[in-house]
């Protein structure tokens, strides 16, 4: 939670950090509150496996197991600008295990990340080959293949909305629906609705914003390249979402790339998308992340697990 007497932390050099600090470590930026008292999540079966991927091997942590013959499941993929961030991310591991409490199974597409000469579409592979994996498996695993839901975080709800339109234009059966999470789909900011609160916003710590300039370069290290080399698989807010399943969005208060949600729920009504939005009040990107184990994070996890019920009762 973003509060309006946030003041910056650290020394003043990390003001400019920005993408650097994704760069820094493959664990990302820190939290907001790190000192807080977290819970690890519920304990839940957790098994490894391993999908055939174009560029070799991609991990798949499945959390859970089915409730019953029409529960759905949802993959999931975290976020981290592509850079950061694994299946051991809070807001990736907590979030799964809550959901698998639940009764929905999550697999966790352990995709590989934008560093040391990898680029799109690596990673829009990797989330793909989990994807097909778990469509291939769904009934050995109790699971309805026609009731897995596809999601991410961030960079991970790119992937998730890249990997839909490929099989838009394959022809291939698509999930049950879309999850997305403060999801990374214009290389260029759109203003949010209403504006941000400026006061606020200049008083977040500089590793809790998610500027302009970061979204340039972490598209541009993305794509390898110029954003305008960028395919609609890799940048998909340009793309055109006609055809897309049913999609729910998490957006956050304090959050510069929460206009990029708003314009992606925008033109998916107009495209004759059911969609759902969930505005999660004081968050800052990465409210998954940064609330995992708190109770700050309930409101916008329970948004997550109403949608995957919706699936179950449809």
């Amino acid at each position: 939670m973003a509060s309006p007497d946030a003041t910056p932390a650290g020394p003043q050099g990390e003001a400019a950090a920005g993408f650097a600090e994704y760069l820094a470590s493959p664990e990302g930026p820190q939290f907001l509150n790190p000192d807080a008292l977290r819970s690890p999540g519920p304990d839940v079966p957790i098994r490894a496996v391993t999908a055939d991927g174009r560029h070799g091997p991609v991990a798949i942590r499945i959390y859970g197991e089915p409730a019953g013959a029409d529960s759905p499941a949802l993959v999931w993929l975290h976020g981290g600008g592509f850079v950061s961030g694994s299946v051991d991310s809070p807001e990736s591991d907590y979030l799964a295990r809550v959901l698998a409490n639940q009764g929905t199974p999550v697999l966790s597409v352990d995709y590989r990340l934008a560093r040391d000469g990898v680029s799109f579409p690596i990673p829009h592979d990797d989330a793909l080959a989990g994807w097909f994996w778990a469509r291939k498996n769904a009934e050995s695993l109790g699971l309805d293949p026609d009731l897995l839901c596809l999601g991410g975080a961030g960079a991970g709800g790119n992937l998730a909305v890249g990997a839909a339109l490929y099989l838009i234009d394959a022809g291939k059966p698509l999930p049950a629906k879309l999850l997305l999470a403060y999801p990374f789909l214009h290389a260029e900011l759109p203003p949010p609705a209403g504006g941000l609160d400026q006061r606020v916003m200049a008083g977040l710590p500089r590793h809790l914003r998610f500027t302009v300039e970061d979204c340039i370069r972490t598209a541009e290290n993305y794509v390898g390249g110029p954003v305008s080399m960028a395919s609609s698989y890799a940048m998909p807010g340009y793309a055109d979402p006609a055809g897309l399943p049913p999609t729910a969005l998490l957006a956050c208060e304090y959050d510069d790339a929460r206009g990029s949600t708003e314009l992606f729920a925008a033109e998916l009504e107009r495209a004759g998308v059911p969609v759902s939005c969930f505005l999660a009040q004081g968050a800052v990107h990465g409210h998954l992340n940064h609330t995992a184990g708190l109770p700050e994070g309930q409101a916008a996890l329970d948004f997550l697990a109403g949608e995957l019920l919706a699936v179950r009762r449809a």
